[in-house]
């Protein structure tokens, strides 16, 4: 028996059952003829893994390829660990929602650490799979984490539920099937790996390999915790210091908008299953088998040279838009980045920093400002329990993220343009501000 199991028959039976299984439960949204031909590469690659060993320049080319493209995504996440547990919440939060599943939510409130995991797991595994250290269980692990992300960007670009995966942060945003498609090349180069895996040899003495992979281990989990606990030391955004955000929100002259479809999602209350429909085939009138649940919006066409920012409007607490006049003050001005103020770092000294600083900087006119997403009663609550004297105007909570990774985060303004940014575990003194960066 075990030597049937490990025959190339039983290896042929196994792969080609696993194969018409993935081909009969794809959704529709995958062409069956594309999906054949991928189905049709990874058994002749399972199944020829005896021809793919006789020739180790293929293994080196894959082990090289995938090892440096983890290291490099893995650091990118890295980069920005609070941005990346966002956009994990977003998938969290989807599957909560298609799924019904409460214990979703849960992994939505642990985001971060496991962005953080993630981040550190990337860069680890590529560093193990480039040194050679313990071949066949790097190659399960990365495995198991390509078969991960290859569900994720699926079922995103399938059901449109994600529009930008994360994969690379905000340094190469890919949409849903283009990253669908990196993953589905990782999955191809891994599986050449597990091919060729006798020619993945330890690069260096024992010694210096456990010492390469304890410095992986270091950095791969010290670079996340310290880029969470400061701001990304690599800024991609388009809120980063020295960028112009009035220049950033102009339109090019052959820029044109996304379009967009109507559609609903109706359940089968026969089946319970939701699906999604268009204007010309909603089952309005069969009200005994479907019910209407949600309207949404598919873009059919993305848009053609966008301006980097779209969606940043500023409205005091009474909703009059302020947009034009915080972006034209032509004198330095300070926004404090409060996106939520119920999760605001409540830390008495911080709150103490902050007024102190408040107080010199209108002493000498300059104006300090806090943006929150928060409501009024919120605000309310807030003022009165730190003793903010500050002015406070709204701006929606998704923008407020991009423009500093900290909850209070400050930013200093100057006729539109970012002159600098602070975590709050790096809150300035008014003094090293205006000596450093007001001249």
């Amino acid at each position: 028996m075990k030597k049937f199991l490990s025959s190339n028959v039983f290896r042929f039976i196994w792969s080609a059952g696993l194969a018409a299984l993935i081909y009969f439960i794809c959704p529709p949204c995958f062409s069956k003829t594309t999906l054949a031909i991928l189905l049709a590469i990874q058994l002749i690659l399972i199944n020829g893994a005896g021809y793919i060993a006789k020739i180790p320049m293929i293994t080196h080319i894959a082990r090289f390829l995938v090892g440096g493209l983890f290291i490099f995504s893995g650091f990118i996440k890295a980069n920005d660990p609070l941005g990346f547990s966002y956009k994990l919440q977003e998938y969290f939060e989807v599957f909560k929602n298609d799924t019904g599943m409460a214990f979703f939510e849960w992994f939505a409130h642990i985001a971060l650490p496991l962005a953080i995991i993630i981040c550190a797991s990337e860069i680890i595994l590529g560093v193990m799979l480039l040194i050679g250290y313990k071949t066949r269980l790097t190659l399960w692990l990365l495995f198991a984490q390509i078969a991960f992300f290859t569900f994720l960007t699926f079922y995103s670009a399938c059901f449109n539920k994600v529009t930008h995966c994360g994969c690379f942060g905000d340094f190469l945003q890919l949409k849903p099937w283009e990253s669908f498609w990196k993953d589905i090349a990782l999955m191809i180069l891994i599986t050449i790996l597990f091919a060729g895996k006798d020619h993945i040899n330890e690069l260096f003495a024992p010694m210096i390999i456990s010492t390469l992979f304890l410095m992986g281990v270091v950095f791969s989990v010290g670079f996340p915790v310290y880029a969470y606990r400061n701001l990304p030391p690599l800024d991609f955004r388009a809120y980063k210091p020295g960028s112009s955000i009035k220049e950033n929100m102009k339109l090019s002259p052959d820029y044109k908008p996304a379009e967009y479809e109507t559609g609903f999602i109706y359940e089968n209350l026969k089946t319970g299953k939701k699906e999604h429909f268009n204007l010309k085939n909603y089952p309005w009138e069969d009200t005994l088998t479907w019910k209407w649940v949600a309207t949404d919006n598919i873009v059919i066409k993305d848009a053609v040279n966008a301006p980097k920012i779209t969606d940043f409007t500023v409205n005091n607490l009474d909703g009059v838009p302020i947009t034009d006049s915080v972006l034209n003050d032509k004198n330095y001005s300070f926004w404090l980045i409060v996106y939520d103020l119920k999760k605001t770092e409540d830390d008495p000294t911080l709150m103490a920093k902050i007024n102190d600083f408040y107080k010199l900087a209108t002493q000498e006119k300059y104006k300090v400002m806090a943006f929150t997403a928060s409501g009024p009663n919120d605000v309310d609550e807030f003022k009165h329990k730190h003793n903010a004297l500050y002015d406070f105007a709204t701006v929606d909570g998704i923008v407020l993220k991009t423009m500093v990774r900290s909850n209070p985060g400050l930013m200093l303004i100057k006729d539109g343009t970012v002159i600098a940014n602070w975590h709050h575990n790096n809150f300035p003194s008014f003094s090293d501000v205006k000596q450093k960066h007001m001249k």
